[in-house]
């Protein structure tokens, strides 16, 4: 369940309550006329069956009320009522499988936005990345993989893409790529000094690597794992559930390979540096079609439902 609480302008609160009626899944519908005080209007709070949120929260926008009151959405971790219990069961469909489109543009958003501790993430992954690299050490590669916040990114591309908001597409892409440029200029100049320190030598690179050598030789499975990590991230953002997202992160060498590129170019080892570009542009690009692909098909299964999504009025035959 969701719990909703706006604050309507007093002309448009009877609109907001009709919508709130005939919307199925919706229950513990409270107003306190007056109550608010900035912006001044009506409070309004209801529960909503996370099936229908989307359907309610497009309704709700389209009367203004974000724009002269406010939405504020939380969910529901426990609800001890019959009431929701029936609201549930009422609203068609199951609701991990449904997608509420502000959240996921919210939650993108956030992720996706280029701040210092974005870069910092990126660049200490590459540089763990880059010790893995050079050790040949596959702990600290899928460590790497874990620590790095790239998905949030190609998120945001994706879901820009699909929503039709060139806006958030291109900062997504503007995160990414500068995120992953200081991550690759700042890990060269960490294998400087590595290499200074007598910590990394040439011959650990291009010596014989059998758990690391796949992340500078992209071949067609790449590609398969990267549209198969795509689908399955996207998935665990709009179902909510985030722990897959760890499974995604550690399953597609984006870091690593700007890693080994990071330290093939400190030593001036052309092949292993464009080996590891082509990896991590493939793996870039495949996420970022699969994110979009499956978005695309969640917005075509989205209309079907829609004419499910309203209560009849008493008397009606069924749809």
């Amino acid at each position: 369940m969701l719990h909703l609480r706006m604050i309507t302008p007093p002309e448009r609160t009877e609109a907001v309550l009709a919508l709130i009626g005939r919307t199925v899944g919706t229950t513990h519908l409270v107003v306190l006329p007056g109550a608010a005080r900035d912006p001044a209007g009506d409070l309004v709070t209801c529960d909503v069956a996370r099936e229908a949120g989307d359907e309610l929260l497009r309704g709700l926008r389209k009367l203004g009320v974000d724009e002269d009151g406010s939405i504020a959405v939380d969910d529901i971790d426990l609800s001890l009522s019959r009431r929701a219990d029936e609201a549930e069961e009422e609203a068609p469909g199951e609701a991990a499988d449904a997608v509420i489109w502000e959240h996921l543009s919210e939650v993108t958003q956030e992720e996706s936005t280029l701040t210092v501790t974005y870069a910092a993430f990126m660049i200490v992954a590459t540089m763990i990345a880059a010790c893995g690299v050079v050790l040949d050490n596959a702990v600290l590669i899928v460590g790497a993989m874990a620590v790095g916040p790239e998905f949030g990114p190609l998120a945001g591309i994706c879901t820009g893409l699909v929503r039709r908001s060139p806006r958030q597409a291109g900062r997504s892409l503007t995160a990414l790529l500068v995120g992953f440029a200081a991550a690759i200029a700042a890990t060269t100049v960490f294998s400087l000094v590595m290499d200074a320190l007598g910590l990394f030598e040439v011959t650990m690179l291009d010596g014989p690597r059998p758990n690391t050598s796949f992340i500078w030789q992209p071949d067609p499975f790449s590609f398969v794992v990267a549209l198969l990590a795509g689908v399955a991230g996207v998935l665990s953002l709009t179902s909510s559930k985030s722990g897959a997202l760890v499974g995604v992160a550690i399953s597609v060498t984006t870091v690593p390979a700007a890693a080994n590129a990071a330290v093939a170019l400190s030593y001036g080892d052309v092949g292993q540096m464009w080996g590891s570009t082509e990896q991590l542009l493939l793996n870039l690009g495949g996420i970022v079609l699969a994110g979009v692909l499956t978005l695309l098909a969640w917005k075509l299964v989205r209309p079907t439902r829609e004419g499910r999504m309203t209560r009849r009025p008493p008397g009606a035959p069924p749809k």
